[in-house]
Parts: C-alpha cells; sequence; structure tokens
C-alpha cells in the first residue's frame, strides 16, 4: 500500500502553537497564584482530576484518622 504524506504547508504536528496563537482572556496584570489557581486548579477540562485527587488525599487521611483513632479495637484482646 502507498504511503500517504501530509498535505503541504501543515507543519510537523509535534510543535505546539505559539502564544501568539493562543485566546487568552486573562487580565495581564494577574499574579502566578492566581494565574495558576485559575489554569491549572479551576480549569473546566482538569475538574475531573483535580476531584480524582482530592477524593484520594481524603481516603486517605480519613483512614489514618480512622486507625489512629479506632486502631486499638482492631488487635485482638
Amino acid at each position: 500500500m502507498a504511503r500517504r504524506n501530509a498535505p503541504l504547508n501543515s507543519g510537523p504536528a509535534y510543535i505546539p502553537p505559539s502564544q501568539s496563537q493562543r485566546r487568552t482572556l486573562a487580565d495581564p496584570h494577574e499574579s502566578a497564584f492566581s494565574r495558576f489557581l485559575r489554569e491549572e486548579i479551576f480549569a473546566p477540562e482538569k475538574i475531573g482530576g483535580n476531584l480524582s485527587l482530592l477524593t484520594g488525599v481524603g481516603m486517605f487521611v480519613g483512614g489514618v484518622l480512622a486507625v489512629r483513632t479506632w486502631g486499638g479495637m482492631m488487635l485482638p484482646a
């Protein structure tokens, strides 16, 4: 079977678009911390993963607290 090439002038697919091609609605005077919160924590496409991490950390802390509180009852008398 013949190999097909990419369309002419398509450019390599592994190079991300330049900063000028990205559209941002951010305030240019925004602090780095608030930009991090907006882009990484509250971004709609990342909410699912962030909730998954939060659930895992919550379960871990809850398990540690449960063992420290009721750990003596788990041992045979």
